[in-house]
């Protein structure tokens, strides 16, 4: 497995052994990729209730490198809502819903390319012939379209033809 390259992401040690820990089973590798100290699922369904922190979004755009208005359209939070919830510090239930489903596809593509952020950051704004010629990001809008990209991720895992 390739170390995944954590530059400017703080706490990068701790960030390691997470991601580590989830490559061998032992956790959800999108809980690291928030930064998030739960285990198990009924937790991160509490957590997602209350409403993720700002700091978790802020984290996953690090990994993800990406401005904030493309990640805005990503998790379709206008950029102006994105901006009360950074003062206020504090996702809403729906919004934190959205933003773990970014983080497990996240995490999904950097399992399928084994840690390469690089390489995963390509994957996901490339378009896909059997996405309808469109970017893995551009289907994570929206719970069937974050379906069909874990079932091609699925497929490539697996060395299925396309």
């Amino acid at each position: 497995m390739k170390t995944l390259d954590v530059t400017g992401i703080p706490q990068l040690d701790a960030f390691q052994r997470e991601l580590d820990e989830a490559w061998r089973g032992k956790q959800h590798a999108y809980f690291a990729l928030l930064g998030l100290k739960a285990r198990e699922a009924g937790s991160l369904h509490s957590r997602v209730e209350e409403g993720l922190s700002y700091a978790a979004l802020e984290r996953l755009q690090r990994v993800l490198d990406m401005p904030t208005s493309r990640l805005s359209e990503v998790l379709r939070i206008p950029a102006r809502t994105l901006a009360r919830r950074r003062s206020a510090k504090r996702l809403q239930p729906d919004e934190s819903d959205r933003l773990v489903r970014l983080a497990r596809l996240v995490g999904l593509t950097l399992r399928l390319f084994e840690g390469d952020v690089a390489e995963a950051r390509r994957w996901l704004g490339t378009r896909q012939r059997s996405l309808g010629d469109r970017a893995p990001l551009e289907f994570a809008s929206s719970e069937v379209g974050m379906r069909e990209v874990e079932n091609l991720i699925g497929r490539l895992e697996q060395g299925i033809p396309l």
